[in-house]
C-alpha cells in the first residue's frame, strides 16, 4: 500500500473476507438504479442537475463489491437496499467534492445542504420534489429503506445523515480557512464525516439482528461501536489520502491533522495514522472479546438475545473486514493517474 510514495505495511485485519453469495445478481443490475436516479449517464462532470458519472467511473468504483464484501449474510432485499444507499452516499460525496470543494462554493454547498436537510425528516410521504440526483436518490431511498420491523432506525439514521451532510460543509470551510483539525476534535467528527453512525443499521438490515436493548446504551458497547465506527472513517482517511488531498486540497484527513496536531513530516504522519488505526481496530476485537462477555453475563441475556447479539457481531466484524478489502482493493483508491477501464 502507498500514499504518496510512503510505503505501507497491509492494514491489520483479523477476520476473513466472506463475500455475499448474491454479488452476481447484484452486479448484473448495479447500473439500473444509479440510472434512474439520474446518477448515471453523462461524459462530463457534475452539473446542477445531470449525472454524477460516467459508467465507466461508475463501475471502477466497484461499489456492488463494497455491498457484497461488507454484507456477505445479508438476504436479497436488504442487499439490494444497502446497495443503493451505499451508490447515494457515494454520488454525494463525489457531486459535493466537484461541485463545491473543487470550486471553493461555501454559499452553494450550504444552499444544496440546506435543501437536503427537507428530504431528511420524520414523514417520508411529504418530501419535496427532488432537483438533482442526490437529492432523488435519498427520497427513494426514505420510502424504501425502513421495512415495519426497522421503523424504529428512521430517526436515528436520518440524523446521522444530517450529521453527513452537515459535516461536509464544515470540511469546505476548514479547507477554505486552511484549518486543519485538531487530533482531539477529529475522531468524533470523521464518524460524522464518513456517516459512520449509519453502519449499524447496515449491519442489524443485513443480518436481521440488534445489539439486545439490555446492554445497548452501555459504555462498552458505545465504545465497541466508536472503535468499529473509527476503522471504517479512519482507515478511508490513508486509503483516499492522495484523492483528497492532492485532487480536492482537503485538510480534513487523518494524516494531515496527525501531521499538524503533532508537528512530524508526513512520512512520520502515514506511520503514525497506519498504527492509529490499527490500534483501534484492536479496541474492537478486545472489547468484543474480553468486556462484552462480561456485560453479557452481568445483563443476563438469556440464550436467543446471545445468540443475536453474536449474528450482529458475526455481521459486524465481516462490515470490517469487507471495508478492509475494498480500501486496499478496488481502482477508486488506486493513484490518481490510473485511468478508468471501459
Amino acid at each position: 500500500m502507498t500514499v504518496h510514495a510512503v510505503e505501507l505495511p497491509e492494514l491489520w485485519m483479523p477476520h476473513p473476507l466472506r463475500v455475499n453469495p448474491f454479488l452476481p445478481a447484484l452486479r448484473q443490475e448495479s447500473e439500473t438504479w444509479a440510472r434512474d436516479m439520474g446518477m448515471l449517464g453523462g461524459e462530463r462532470g457534475p452539473t446542477a442537475d445531470g449525472p454524477v458519472w460516467t459508467r465507466s467511473q461508475f463501475h471502477a468504483m466497484t461499489v456492488d463489491q463494497l455491498t457484497a464484501w461488507t454484507l456477505p449474510d445479508a438476504p436479497p432485499a436488504a442487499l439490494r437496499l444497502n446497495h443503493r444507499f451505499n451508490i447515494w452516499a457515494l454520488a454525494w460525496d463525489d457531486y459535493f467534492a466537484t461541485a463545491f470543494k473543487q470550486t471553493g462554493d461555501l454559499h452553494g454547498a450550504r444552499e444544496f445542504t440546506a435543501r437536503l436537510h427537507r428530504f431528511l425528516g420524520p414523514e417520508p410521504d411529504r418530501l419535496p420534489e427532488p432537483a438533482n440526483p442526490v437529492e432523488r436518490g435519498i427520497a427513494d431511498l426514505q420510502r424504501h429503506l425502513f421495512p415495519p420491523r426497522l421503523a424504529h432506525w428512521r430517526a436515528e439514521f436520518n440524523r446521522a445523515l444530517v450529521r453527513y451532510v452537515d459535516a461536509g460543509v464544515e470540511e469546505l470551510s476548514n479547507s477554505l480557512d486552511g484549518r486543519v483539525p485538531h487530533l482531539i476534535e477529529y475522531a468524533p467528527f470523521r464518524r460524522d464525516s464518513f456517516a459512520a453512525h449509519t453502519a449499524p443499521y447496515s449491519v442489524e438490515l443485513a443480518t436481521g439482528a440488534r445489539i439486545p436493548e439490555q446492554i445497548r446504551h452501555t459504555r462498552t458497547v458505545r465504545a465497541l461501536l466508536d472503535a468499529f465506527m473509527d476503522f471504517m472513517g479512519l482507515a478511508n482517511d490513508i486509503a483516499s489520502y492522495e484523492r483528497e488531498v492532492h485532487e480536492e486540497n482537503d485538510v480534513n484527513n487523518l494524516v494531515v491533522v496527525l501531521g499538524s496536531s503533532l508537528g512530524i513530516s508526513l512520512h512520520d504522519a502515514v506511520i503514525a495514522a497506519l498504527n492509529l488505526v490499527n490500534s483501534r481496530l484492536r479496541d474492537f476485537e478486545h472489547l468484543r472479546l474480553a468486556d462484552l462477555p462480561l456485560i453479557v453475563e452481568a445483563a443476563g441475556l438469556d440464550p436467543a438475545e446471545r445468540a443475536e447479539l453474536d449474528t450482529w457481531l458475526r455481521g459486524a466484524c465481516g462490515f470490517l473486514s469487507g471495508i478492509h478489502a475494498w480500501y486496499t482493493g478496488a481502482p477508486r483508491y488506486a493513484p490518481s493517474d490510473t485511468p478508468f477501464p471501459e
